[in-house]
């Protein structure tokens, strides 16, 4: 079965000599000589179970009101002259820049006898799109989104070939956008049809076999796409070379507007599968349509949201799912879609003491990826359950892949590390042979670097993974900058990959560490919810307790220790730099998630509900929210660690308010001498979709935040005439 997956998922100090100042006519100044621009507190409370809570910057909730705009334009006047005058900021641009130009290949993927595969010269700022008849042979570009754009911030969201591969369904985003618009191309001419379907969010497309159409999901259209919460999503048939306002409603329940539907259709093309997901939570409904039959008529297969099933494809009536149905870390069950009720349902493969993370139905084998303490092993199964081999893997890294039609002999995979940049494999599932189609050539060594994985005991007691990466002649020390990164959130498990940014990090002398903390999917089910809601402090103090074990084992101290995080991991960055200020030396918080009492208010925000809970839920819910939102807890009097925040002002998944509200009450709470800057985006969103320049452009601006704030010793020329004596590390 062929269908876009859908995540959801998913945020007063010293003038160092020279240090810019806002031209603001109006600021606020810091304890310590800083001058912020000025936020407005207004007179905003808001009552919660009887207990009166102010929200004095509510007006930032509108990032297009003169106000917000005037606020958006100081603060990054503020940030970029800052960085702007950190003297090695250029060379690390220069650096990463020339790390990032390598030639890079995305995983082949078959469909209808021809080859499709994204392939990046390595200087564009978006992969091309390429077909081919053979991997041996000359391919063509299909689609190329660096033209769709002159600043690159259009991007492709997504791509669904037809059964016979006459036709490409594709979606657009655009400035980052969450919302997608798709539309039809014609593989024999290349023609882009007119077909425009517009309002699509988290929604792939399944073709009809027969090409007439396919299925995909979209929202009424809303009155303020950037803010307005997501509901009443509806699935829909769309009939190639017809207008969306012709499409067919396949169903909707105006009973249920928080529904979310996916719709994938079998690899016999006989049925319509419908999963039926109700926010972030790992637990999902099964509906089934006849498409033998005229008409619609979807019928529930599994009408309880009470664990979650993936299809993974079927044999005629026999579906195979993955489920944690019983079994937190996941299962293969076998059920008969004619005889469906539960005493029926066949086990094919058992849960193992470790997390089964993806599987596939692909050459007559269930291929199934494991999390083996964070890191990934994969072994192939025949259809009655019965182990056949284990794939051997080039080391201690994430594997990816293993797609494919259940008759196709050949599947690919994708394996990474923090050393090992993303080499793709060819695999031939009858005889287990592995062969290397492509791997990349970036400008290091990877032989320079090493991982290492430990334990350590978090405030509970419980055992903790971290890996450990660096380069092998640097002699981690207490003066050894240290950057620690988390997540700790919606059954999401970090597991090695590569990442050029990280890269250049360690290239420079640092050491960088991952956390696996509670909250994410390292160890199931269990290890997920112990990170939640009424538990969702086990993240911080997990978090916290790897920087202490960092600087107790002597890889770093204080002042030489940072802490990064995103969405999720910007809320851990968030709460963790003001719970434990005296911990860390600084923090970078990105589009993270900060104001726990409003986010569910917010587009997408209502799904995280099943990870945080909501203010709505209960006193007690209200209350420990209450005490540990960023937004509410930044304290005045406290010296809090310099500190970074990332947004875009038009981020429509955690909209950036979260950001606004955080910056502000940091500002005008610290008592330090460190800075506290925010760094907004202009024409971006959450996170995909950015063009490579942007990306860049970023990640210079991160390590220089950190290479001037920790004292980095960067082996780069300074700048040859720096803005101003400022940029000295400290």
């Amino acid at each position: 079965m062929r269908v876009a997956a859908v995540s959801l998922s998913a945020l007063t100090l010293f003038a160092i000599s020279g240090c810019p100042k806002t031209a603001e006519p109006e600021s606020a100044a810091g304890s310590q000589g800083w001058t912020y621009p000025q936020a407005r507190q207004s007179d905003q409370v808001d009552e919660h179970h009887g207990v009166q809570v102010p929200d004095p910057y509510r007006w930032m909730e509108d990032p297009d009101a003169e106000e917000t705009r005037a606020w958006i334009d100081a603060e990054n006047e503020l940030t970029f002259g800052y960085l702007a005058e950190v003297p090695q900021r250029q060379a690390i641009r220069d650096r990463i820049e020339k790390l990032w130009t390598y030639e890079q290949f995305g995983q082949p993927a078959k469909h209808a006898g021809r080859y499709y595969y994204f392939h990046n010269d390595g200087t564009w700022n978006h992969s091309k799109l390429y077909v081919t008849d053979s991997l041996d042979a000359d391919a063509v570009v299909l689609l190329d989104p660096n033209a769709w754009s002159e600043d690159g911030t259009v991007a492709l969201s997504g791509t669904s070939v037809s059964e016979s591969g006459r036709y490409m369904a594709y979606g657009r985003a655009d400035g980052g956008s969450d919302w997608n618009t798709w539309t039809v191309l014609d593989l024999a001419s290349g023609e882009k049809l007119d077909d425009t379907l517009e309002w699509v969010k988290f929604s792939g497309a399944s073709w009809a076999h027969d090409d007439s159409g396919f299925f995909y999901s979209r929202y009424p259209e809303p009155e303020n796409p950037l803010e307005q919460v997501n509901v009443n999503q509806k699935l829909y048939f769309h009939a190639v070379g017809t207008d969306q306002s012709e499409d067919q409603l396949v169903y909707e329940n105006l009973e249920q507007p928080e529904w979310g539907y996916s719709g994938g259709v079998t690899d016999d093309g006989e049925t319509l599968v419908i999963h039926i997901w109700q926010g972030t939570e790992q637990k999902n409904r099964v509906y089934l349509e006849d498409l033998t039959v005229p008409g619609w008529d979807v019928k529930p297969l599994l009408d309880d949201f009470d664990a979650e099933y993936s299809l993974l494809g079927n044999d005629g009536d026999t579906l195979y799912f993955k489920t944690n149905l019983d079994a937190p870390k996941g299962k293969v069950i076998a059920i008969d879609a004619s005889q469906p009720a539960r005493e029926h349902w066949v086990e094919l493969l058992p849960q193992t003491e470790h997390v089964l993370e993806g599987i596939s139905l692909v050459g007559g084998h269930f291929v199934a990826t494991y999390l083996e303490d964070a890191h990934s092993a994969v072994r192939i199964f025949d259809l009655e359950g019965q182990l056949v081999r284990e794939v051997e893997l080039p080391g201690l890294g994430s594997v990816g892949g293993f797609g494919g039609e259940p008759d196709d002999a050949e599947t690919f995979y994708t394996f990474s590390s923090y050393a090992d940049p993303s080499s793709i494999y060819s695999y031939d599932v009858a005889s287990g042979e592995s062969g290397l189609w492509k791997r990349p050539e970036v400008d290091f060594d990877p032989e320079d670097y090493v991982t290492e994985q430990v334990f350590y005991p978090s405030k509970d007691g419980t055992q903790v993974p971290m890996f450990i990466t660096h380069r092998k002649d640097v002699e981690p020390s207490a003066e050894t900058p240290t950057l620690l990164y988390g997540y700790g959130g919606f059954n999401i498990a970090l597991s090695p990959w590569f990442s050029v940014s990280r890269l250049q990090w360690m290239e420079m002398g640092g050491i960088y560490a991952v956390a696996n903390l509670r909250g994410g999917g390292e160890y199931g089910e269990e290890w997920h919810e112990a990170g939640t809601k009424l538990n969702k402090q086990n993240v911080f103090d997990d978090f916290a307790a790897a920087g202490e074990y960092l600087i107790a084992n002597g890889y770093t101290s204080t002042p030489k220790l940072a802490i990064m995080g995103g969405s999720n991991g910007g809320l851990l960055v968030g709460a963790s730099i003001l719970q434990r200020p005296d911990l860390w030396g600084a923090g970078i918080a990105a589009v993270g998630v900060m104001d726990m009492l409003r986010y569910h208010l917010f587009t997408i925000g209502w799904a995280w509900a099943s990870d945080y809970g909501t203010v709505d839920d209960s006193p007690e819910m209200f209350e420990y929210l209450l005490g540990y939102s960023p937004v509410h807890s930044c304290k005045e009097g406290v010296a809090y660690p310099a500190t970074l925040i990332t947004t875009a002002d038009h981020d429509d998944r955690v909209v950036p308010a979260h950001s606004f509200k955080y910056a502000a009450a940091l500002q005008g709470a610290q008592a330090g001498p460190e800075p506290i800057l925010i760094r907004i985006e202009t024409r971006a969103g959450h996170s995909s979709g950015k063009p490579k320049s942007m990306r860049i452009d970023e990640a210079a601006d991160l390590w220089a935040f950190l290479v001037r704030e920790l004292g980095v010793d960067v082996p780069y020329p300074r700048n040859p005439t720096p803005g101003a004596e400022i940029g000295e590390p400290r």
